[in-house]
């Protein structure tokens, strides 16, 4: 007996389409386009993330400010750097590490912080404004979840009697659910809570909130530190600063021709110099004299400098300048920067005419004030001259040459040689005054060839082969001074100490909510309450308990 084979069944109508078109193509996402990229980059830029990272940038960009000598704030230091440094200080100049904070990396990293800051506050700001004219919002329906969540129960007859600071409109009457919300209520105002009142099918209910500062606080903090990016780049535009070198006797006139070195912001007008004027009376200076300890031996403990001062808004008057306590004139902030030896040369030619007469200030080298000294005299003839040497406040001469071992005027000395030539001021090329390349000069020799060393005391003269003399009449003390005016110091100063206060605000503020419900049961009035905080709130169980606590007159919030 056969059997007939089965017929293959026929596909099923019924399948998906799909099955039999197979794999599914992953979606292609819609192409943002310019504005869209531009929305994204805008976004990510005003997020506060970056904003904390632009932030820390700025902080880090700062730092060669203070590892490298900055040509605004000492240039002469700046251009020492450069010579003995060579390749390296050049390769550090075009990275503009000599002026951190006027080069386009730091001020594009400052630019991007303070456009980051306006797109982050701007929106949280009007978020906040909603938020403060709002009601707080509406009980939950579940309090189980929230801090402190209390339960209870209880018997109305049981309650303290309502006062008038509690309901004002209290007679007496038994309380009801309302009335208890209305004593929630007005505990929770006086303790500075918004408050809003609900009534609904669960019962009534209070729902409080309070610690608006500290959004406050936060948002303070960060228009702050706008607004000190505002005074920083203010007062790099209006302000002004220069350095000058008074010695003992001699005055300074707010004038640009008296300054030694000056930089001024693109916005500061140079005609407006404020017209004051002061006079370096005395400089006085003392260096630890602690033999038993080399280490601290030679190390100055004070510097001072009495000026006397006016300006046409006071009247003369005498102050002690020392460091960080400067002398305050016409709005600029004068400053003890340096100081060092000026010792009086008199120089006369062969015929009789001086030709140089008057303090040198020298330039200190180390720790001891071994000082180079560097006396140029175009007007001397029949050539030019100059007088290159050392001057050391205690003079020893060894085998590592001419040096002071103590920064004290115990013996005070110079030591010096003398070269004529082309001096090279009349060019038109400006001159270092404290610098001068002898290599181009001819040294003045002895009988025998030799170059000439000369070596003074005070009061004492020497005179060169061609009946130049050369005498050394006293030494002066001078005072190197930094002047600076900022427009916008002030501003700044409260914008710093308003980000503070704002700071500690965001920080201590707790911003918590409070909520109430009171449902009349047959059992009695039920009550439940939790509250909410928006950040870390250690004390709010605590203080959730002993709200119940209070207003029911129970000992134990959750008895």
């Amino acid at each position: 007996m056969s059997t007939a084979a089965p017929e293959p069944a026929a596909p099923d109508s019924a399948a998906p389409e799909s099955a039999a078109s197979g794999p599914k193509k992953r979606p292609t996402l819609p192409s943002l386009g310019l504005m869209g990229w531009l929305r994204f980059l805008w976004r990510q830029l005003t997020s506060m993330q970056t904003a904390l990272i632009l932030l820390m940038l700025l902080a880090i960009a700062a730092v060669p400010g203070s590892l490298y000598p900055q040509r605004s704030v000492n240039p002469g230091l700046t251009e020492q750097y450069l010579q003995e440094h060579g390749k390296t200080a050049e390769i550090l100049d075009k990275l503009g590490m000599f002026d951190v904070f006027g080069s386009v990396w730091f001020s594009a990293i400052y630019l991007l912080l303070f456009v980051s800051l306006i797109g982050c506050v701007i929106p949280r700001l009007q978020v906040y404004l909603r938020q403060v004219v709002a009601k707080p919002p509406v009980t939950p329906r579940r309090l189980t979840r929230f801090t402190g969540y209390t339960d209870v129960t209880l018997d109305p007859s049981a309650l303290p009697a309502a006062t008038s600071a509690d309901a004002p409109s209290a007679d007496g009457s038994p309380t009801s659910a309302a009335d208890l919300r209305d004593r929630f209520a007005q505990r929770l105002r006086r303790s500075r809570y918004r408050i809003r009142t609900t009534e609904d099918e669960r019962g009534f209910a209070v729902s409080s909130e309070r610690g608006y500062l500290r959004e406050a606080g936060n948002l303070l903090f960060h228009v702050a530190l706008l607004g000190v990016l505002i005074g920083v780049a203010m007062g790099h535009l209006t302000s002004y600063r220069g350095q000058v070198t008074v010695v003992e006797g001699e005055g300074f006139a707010n004038s640009l021709t008296r300054y030694d070195s000056f930089e001024a912001g693109p916005w500061f007008d140079e005609t407006s110099l404020p017209p004051f004027r002061f006079t370096l009376d005395e400089f006085r200076a003392e260096f630890n004299t602690d033999t038993d300890n080399p280490r601290e031996f030679g190390k100055p403990t004070k510097f001072e400098a009495d000026v006397t001062a006016s300006d046409p808004d006071q009247p003369e008057f005498t102050k002690t300048v020392r460091v960080n306590q400067p002398l305050n004139l016409g709005g600029s902030g004068i400053y003890l920067l340096g100081n060092g030896y000026a010792p009086v040369l008199t120089v006369t030619d062969p015929k009789g005419r001086v030709i140089a007469d008057g303090p040198v200030i020298t330039v200190p080298q180390g720790l001891h004030y071994t000082s180079q000294l560097v006396l140029k005299m175009p007007d001397a003839r029949p050539k030019q001259m100059a007088v290159v040497g050392i001057f050391a406040p205690t003079m020893v001469i060894d085998d590592k040459g001419p040096h002071s071992e103590y920064a004290g005027l115990v013996n005070p000395e110079i030591a010096l040689t003398v070269h004529t030539g082309d001096l090279g001021l009349d060019g038109g090329v400006p001159q270092n005054v404290f610098q001068i390349d002898v290599q181009k000069l001819d040294p003045v020799t002895k009988a025998d060839g030799s170059p000439m060393l000369i070596r003074l005391g005070p009061g004492e003269t020497t005179k060169l082969p061609d009946g130049t003399t050369i005498e050394f009449t006293d030494v002066k003390r001078y005072a190197a001074f930094d002047v600076k005016r900022d427009p916008w110091e002030g501003f700044t100063l409260a914008m710093a100490l308003a980000s503070i206060v704002g700071l500690v605000a965001s920080l201590f503020i707790p911003r918590r909510r409070i909520f109430v419900r009171v449902a009349e049961t047959s059992e009695g009035l039920r009550l439940e309450a939790a509250g909410l905080a928006r950040s870390e709130d250690y004390r709010l169980q605590q203080d959730v308990q002993e709200l119940v606590a209070e207003v029911t007159g129970r000992k134990e919030a959750d008895e």
